[in-house]
């Protein structure tokens, strides 16, 4: 049988989400390309690390596409050769203190207003209101839209676990008026072939006109950064961590953790102890007398 469709059918198998199979396949695929002489079967996890730093050092790959590529080569290894394959430690060393990009407010609401198109700037506002993931928002379902006790359902969604998150009163008001114009049957956002949903790539390319269009495209915003809005929006509105981990389907809490840094209002909230030397800085320092 073909390596990729050996591979691909394993995929199937593990249930592993559509985007990380497409990965996957493509990482081997380029694998196999530059080994022609090869067979697949007969590749080391020598020729692997070579075709990595060969990707690092000639393509610019980055450390998360280089990630990808190495866990894809675990997979092929361990499941369709049924071979050992140690990952390289050095790709999965400790991860930076890098803290997550946010829009303000003001940038979140011009991003949206600069959308008429009612389904563009309906998935766009969605992204902010609810937290979720663009993959979760691409698969999201008429059925998982619950207007009763105003909640959405997050169906598999990271880690194949559900979850559910906000539906506030303003966003079901424009997705009804999405609804009323475009009849979607299966899931929220259709595609262009009819049952089918709307792709991940198609709501980039929403996000990057609006970007243009208002002239934020150096910011260097992506669909994620709604995410990390949403969150540190909500907490500097007073939410607290336990219900923004539900809210985003964190497995830890120290992931939620990050956007303390993030929080204005506990930055203005806390006082710094420089400040509270100026009460006492006024009044003559007191001296002990000499014996």
């Amino acid at each position: 049988m073909n390596a990729l469709q050996r591979t691909s059918d394993l995929l199937q198998l593990g249930h592993y989400s559509p985007q990380t199979s497409r990965n996957y396949l493509s990482q081997l695929r380029w694998l196999f390309e530059y080994y022609p002489d090869t067979k697949p079967s007969q590749l080391t996890r020598q020729m692997t690390i070579d075709y990595l730093v060969y990707c690092v050092k000639t393509l610019g790959s980055s450390k998360v596409k280089t990630k990808m590529a190495a866990n894809a080569f675990a997979f092929f290894f361990r499941q369709a050769l049924n071979r050992p394959y140690e990952l390289p430690s050095i790709l999965f060393s400790a991860h930076s203190a890098k803290l997550p990009t946010v829009m303000s407010p003001d940038e979140v609401m011009a991003i949206i207003n600069s959308i008429n198109n009612v389904k563009h700037r309906a998935i766009i506002s969605l992204l902010y209101s609810t937290g979720m993931r663009i993959s979760e928002v691409a698969s999201l379902k008429i059925a998982d839209i619950d207007s009763k006790i105003m909640r959405i359902k997050v169906v598999s969604g990271k880690g194949d676990k559900d979850r559910f998150t906000l539906l506030s009163e303003s966003i079901l008001v424009e997705l009804r008026a999405y609804w009323l114009q475009y009849r979607p049957l299966v899931y929220l956002f259709n595609g262009p072939e009819k049952g089918k949903k709307y792709t991940t790539r198609s709501i980039q390319h929403i996000l990057g006109k609006a970007l243009k269009k208002i002239g934020l495209s150096g910011k260097h915003y992506t669909i994620h950064t709604f995410r990390h809005s949403f969150a540190t929006h909500l907490l500097n509105n007073g939410t607290d961590l336990l219900t923004i981990r539900s809210l985003l389907g964190h497995a830890n809490l120290s992931q939620t953790m990050q956007y303390l840094h993030l929080s204005e209002k506990l930055m203005r909230d806390v006082i710094s102890p420089y400040d509270l030397l100026q009460d006492i800085g006024s009044s003559p320092l007191k001296t002990k007398s000499s014996w």
